[in-house]
């Protein structure tokens, strides 16, 4: 299944420069890909990335807000140290049952709290909760309507020097085409005029799978 703007011969090559990818992951992309909406599945670079990103800034506490069956988080948790922390949000427990199995066969499930509740709530609670700076890295990939509100929300989360991460933000490529206008669509358009001129962080659009931000919180 593509997840990509590239060739098709040029994504099959760059999916076989990724390492390691394990069986685990392997069988949780096959199964994943097998579901009507198995089209929600990061991309393997994307998954690479993320926890590239997440070992690169020593990241030990992180959020995910849209976890679908669990193979971004899998990667980022795998990345987190002994101790490290993933909370995940989401809203589907049949999904998320898919992901709980893959965690566990991963070694990764005691790094991981699912969250079972409207994003917005849930990152409102953990603000209450552990207060604002107390994240190192986000991932969003949800409800594209949404993202402005889970990006500001993960920014007030995350201490200076954090990353937020924001998926689909090409969104196959229509977000370049001026004639396409549909609510997520232009919620992400919006989304990626925003990130550019925020000057709360530094950031850089990404063409790697359907389009990956990434801000740095000042």
């Amino acid at each position: 299944m593509r997840r990509s703007l590239l060739p098709s011969d040029v994504e099959d090559y760059v999916a076989g420069q990724i390492t390691p990818v394990t069986d685990v992951q392997r069988r949780l992309r096959a199964e994943t890909a097998k579901l009507p909406n198995g089209g929600m599945q990061i991309s393997a670079d994307q998954g690479a990335l993320l926890a590239l990103l997440a070992r690169s800034i020593g990241a030990r506490r992180a959020i995910e807000v849209g976890t679908f069956t669990g193979y971004s988080a899998l990667a980022v948790a795998a990345a987190l140290p002994s101790g490290g922390k993933l909370t995940c949000c989401d809203v589907s427990k049949e999904w998320t049952d898919i992901a709980r199995r893959y965690w566990a066969e991963g070694g990764v499930a005691q790094k991981i709290e699912l969250r079972l509740a409207p994003a917005s709530d849930t990152l409102e609670r953990l603000l209450r909760e552990l207060g604002a700076g107390a994240f190192d890295f986000a991932f969003i990939d949800a409800d594209k309507s949404g993202y402005d509100a889970y990006y500001e929300a993960c920014l007030k989360l995350l201490r200076p020097g954090g990353l937020i991460t924001l998926d689909n933000m090409l969104w196959g490529g229509q977000v370049a085409d001026p004639a396409v206008h549909d609510s997520d669509t232009d919620a992400l358009r919006a989304m990626n005029l925003k990130i550019r001129d925020d000057t709360r962080v530094d950031a850089c659009l990404l063409t790697v799978g359907d389009g990956v931000m990434v801000a740095r919180k000042r």
